[in-house]
């Protein structure tokens, strides 16, 4: 993430709670995904998993772009 989508985050996640919830919801997943990582050999159902999460987390950045988009947008 960029430096001046992290500035807008910080700026609008204590007052939008919407974003808040998507930007921890990003984050539990990064923790998901660094710990299936971490493992030498995932099982199938783990290799299942980490697609699914990659899947989630990425649809997560999206909706997060899109709303410091509107945002970065208001400012203008």
């Amino acid at each position: 993430m960029e430096v001046r989508d992290v500035e807008l985050l910080e700026k609008h996640l204590p007052h939008d709670e919407n974003l808040k919830a998507l930007w921890d919801e990003h984050i539990l997943f990064e923790k998901r995904l660094d710990k299936l990582k971490s493992k030498q050999i995932l099982t199938p159902q783990e290799k299942v998993s980490l697609k699914e999460l990659k899947k989630q987390k990425l649809d997560g950045k999206t909706k997060i772009q899109i709303m410091l988009d509107r945002y970065r947008e208001l400012e203008m």
